[in-house]
């Protein structure tokens, strides 16, 4: 996404003044108490990049439009996953465990879930009225532990990584059903990295892979930047602990916690707008308004002005808005929904 995806707006602002921001603004936090976890609304200080794209509560002046491009329809849709650098085996599993948790399943999470989140987006279309698809399954994966292409990667190296993998897995040409999606370790850096992105998608060029595919890249923003890509994990330093603290990833790694909430926004916007002429707002195809750009931030009902929505807390403090596969949780930023031209997520409480 590009830099003045998080420049804030005076338009996004006329939008803040929810009625239950309004309720909530002589405290810090609301809380609901339930008899295992409480669902909370924390005021915490704006990330370092603030979304200018946000729109807190309904908006008729959306204008996301579809551009006559493809969806992700087929079923299912195969991901090929890259692990660039060092990645511990809890790390890959917690990770997949969220992908995985995207599909129904016969036996499934309790709700809110990370499935229903999903069906959001899977209310997109394209022209012949086909759905993206509710299904996304790990189709292979590649380790390139050697980091073969250094320590810092461009946006044109990236692809150069994913064409060693093409070589080295070996991946198949998967065109109607497959994507990309490339994970950086903690120790590498990647242009415009928590300067002005935690992730973005686009499709490869022949000259680079071969042939045109749809990719997503998101960073391990832990050890570089996770006031910024991984918040609300992490607050922002000029706080200097006079303001409100952070909160506690619900599986205690706040650098993969927070590349969590980064993978769902990036899967559904490459899902639905894979090569860049699909569903996006604004007249500019190089730099699209996307239905994560939208919902940046926004994690529950009641979000704006400064609160991020409410959320569940559980006993031990640890902080999850989705239930997914093998009892984990997940803090997921909600996504725009085409039917209610608005931000949406399971966990909605109204």
């Amino acid at each position: 996404m590009p830099l003045h995806h998080f420049i804030f707006s005076f338009l996004t602002l006329a939008f803040c003044a929810t009625s239950s921001v309004a309720a909530a603004a002589a405290s810090k936090e609301q809380t609901l108490n339930t008899q295992d976890a409480e669902f909370f609304n924390p005021k915490l200080p704006p990330r370092t990049l603030s979304s200018s794209k946000r729109f807190e509560g309904s908006s008729n002046l959306v204008d996301l439009r579809y551009h006559m491009g493809p969806v992700l329809s087929s079923s299912p849709i195969n991901i090929y996953l890259i692990w660039y650098g060092r990645w511990s085996l809890s790390q890959k599993l917690l990770i997949k465990d969220f992908i995985t948790s995207i599909s129904p399943s016969a036996t499934p999470s309790p709700s809110p879930s990370v499935s229903e989140w999903w069906k959001t987006v899977s209310l997109y279309t394209d022209q012949t009225g086909a759905n993206v698809s509710r299904a996304l399954v790990v189709a292979k994966e590649h380790s390139d532990t050697r980091y073969s292409h250094g320590y810092h990667l461009t946006r044109l190296s990236v692809q150069q990584v994913i064409a060693t993998a093409v070589k080295a897995a070996p991946f198949p040409v998967d065109h109607r059903n497959g994507i990309y999606l490339i994970l950086t370790s903690h120790d590498v850096t990647v242009q415009d990295f928590c300067r002005a992105v935690c992730g973005f998608h686009y499709f490869t060029f022949p000259s680079m892979v071969g042939y045109t595919m749809p990719y997503a890249w998101i960073g391990n923003s832990g050890k570089q930047c996770p006031e910024v890509c991984a918040y609300p994990f992490a607050v922002p330093g000029y706080m200097g602990g006079g303001g409100p603290g952070a909160l506690l990833p619900p599986n205690g790694d706040v650098g993969l916690d927070g590349m969590i909430s980064v993978i769902a926004h990036e899967l559904a916007e490459l899902t639905t707008n894979p090569l860049v002429n699909a569903w996006y707002a604004g007249e500019d195809p190089t730099a699209p308004t996307e239905i994560g750009d939208l919902c940046e931030g926004l994690y529950g009902t009641g979000g704006g002005g400064g609160y991020i929505g409410q959320v569940i807390r559980d006993r031990k403090g640890r902080t999850y808005n989705m239930n997914g596969n093998k009892g984990r949780k997940f803090l997921v930023q909600w996504i725009w929904s085409p039917a209610l031209k608005a931000c949406a997520g399971p966990n909605a409480l109204d």
